[in-house]
């Protein structure tokens, strides 16, 4: 058998899943934030330099202007994002990486270069499990 892991030890001392999910709500919060694929593609973005709204909404295809607005605030108010309105007609804004939302940037270029290079593998495995339970082998009630 293998040994615990830091999660399932801290499961057992801490009385079980509910009580470390609520000691780890605040990562949680942050995870899904930055792991969100919007956010992950407006950081990956930025990385590149400042952009306006109307220009990331190109660059990026099929975000609508309500998600990539709501995706700019949450960035915005976990301090990733800095939104810069210029006092011209019409007003022109832009928004950047913060040093927080650039130190996002390897992390998230890691990740992204192993899907890459693991690709054919997960294809591989999504079609064999499909075809597993396509043939009602799964073993699941």
């Amino acid at each position: 058998m293998a040994p615990a892991t830091h999660l399932e030890q801290r499961m057992r001392e801490e009385g079980g899943y509910p009580a470390v999910a609520h000691s780890c709500q605040p990562a949680t919060d942050i995870l899904a934030r930055v792991g969100d694929k919007w956010s992950v593609l407006v950081v990956m973005l930025l990385g590149n330099g400042s952009k306006r709204f109307n220009e990331m909404r190109r660059l990026i295809g099929g975000i609508s202007q309500r998600m990539l607005t709501l995706t700019l605030r949450g960035l915005e108010r976990d301090g990733l994002v800095t939104r810069t309105v210029f006092p011209t007609v019409p007003p022109r804004v832009d928004y950047a990486l913060t040093d927080l939302g650039r130190s996002l940037l390897p992390p998230i270029s890691a990740l992204g270069q192993w899907a890459f290079g693991h690709r054919a593998q997960i294809e591989a495995a999504r079609l064999a499990y499909d075809a597993k339970n396509e043939a009602g082998l799964d073993g699941l009630a």
